[in-house]
């Protein structure tokens, strides 16, 4: 179990390390690259919007003039995008220690990615799976063992994976969507983990979440007078800060040696705020029927399978 004080200060040395970072542009996924970067990795910032990647990248370095930053187009809600920042990598980079698969949206109304997936469990997942199965190659030849890291949620509680309704076809209700894509994300990690257990390598798959933390995810994409509402009220007054919700992923991304299919949230009432701790996602999260499901049909969605 993790220290209940570890902070941002305890990343272990990140020199070396090549790590990709998805939304990396705001909230969460800004304080991971901006303190991996503080670390000493070398940090891609896959971002949809380059405008605001641009921003961050001006953020870190002022932060930390050090950096060693680089800013990369990627939009997981089109496999075209996600195919074309793989070959970008790959290109450029021999291998990498570290994908962080931070991005998503939270709660959206019903629409459609670009490849006709519903919106949430096109990005949150299948734009994730796609990506990782694109990097594997260069996740293997990581020297010192790779580590994927996905970044799930409380919500993940209140989703169920609906094979026979998987895109909304039949209904669609946001929240429900969403913690569906959540649990999504966990089922994957955990598939993951056995899938690269099973062939012998060296790939950690770990998966964190953040409680609830003050970002930019309750409000973007809303249309609703509550959503309008009650979200920057809840930021204010309940949720913990970027910087503290961020502490369960960099904990899962750095500490050495965490088991394969290991989960880390906040330690605080409810895992809603505090500091990083291992902890066990719902019973449905691990279940390999679900897990060996999932994959098959993302692979059939998306058109990634992973060599192992």
């Amino acid at each position: 179990m993790a220290d209940s004080k570890w902070i941002a200060a305890d990343i272990p040395d990140q020199h070396g390390r090549v790590a990709v970072v998805t939304g990396a542009n705001s909230g969460l996924g800004l304080v991971d690259a901006r303190e991996l970067a503080r670390a000493g990795a070398h940090v891609v910032l896959a971002c949809r919007n380059t405008a605001k990647g641009e921003q961050a990248l001006a953020e870190i370095r002022a932060a930390v003039p050090a950096a060693q930053l680089e800013l990369q187009a990627l939009d997981l809600s089109d496999l075209v995008s996600v195919r074309a920042f793989a070959e970008r990598f790959a290109a450029a980079h021999e291998r990498l220690d570290l994908l962080v698969n931070n991005a998503g949206i939270m709660a959206v109304p019903k629409q459609l990615t670009k490849d006709g997936f519903e919106s949430q469990l096109g990005t949150n997942h299948l734009g994730h799976f796609a990506l990782t199965g694109l990097l594997l190659d260069r996740l293997r030849a990581a020297p010192q063992g790779a580590r994927v890291v996905s970044v799930s949620s409380v919500a993940h509680r209140t989703g169920r994976i609906s094979f026979e309704n998987l895109n909304g076809e039949r209904r669609y209700q946001r929240w429900l969507a969403y913690g569906q894509s959540k649990l999504a994300n966990l089922v994957f990690c955990f598939e993951l983990d056995r899938r690269a257990s099973a062939a012998g390598l060296e790939l950690t798959s770990v998966a964190a979440h953040p409680g609830y933390a003050a970002t930019n995810l309750q409000t973007a994409g809303k249309n609703t007078l509550l959503d309008r509402i009650y979200a920057p009220i809840g930021n204010a007054l309940i949720a913990q800060s970027a910087d503290m919700g961020a502490l369960p992923t960099l904990y899962a991304a750095t500490v050495p040696g965490l088991p394969g299919g290991s989960y880390y949230g906040p330690d605080g009432l409810f895992e809603g705020r505090g500091h990083p701790k291992r902890v066990q996602a719902r019973s449905a999260a691990y279940d390999e029927q679900s897990g060996r499901r999932l994959w098959e049909i993302s692979e059939q969605l998306t058109g990634v399978s992973y060599s192992f």
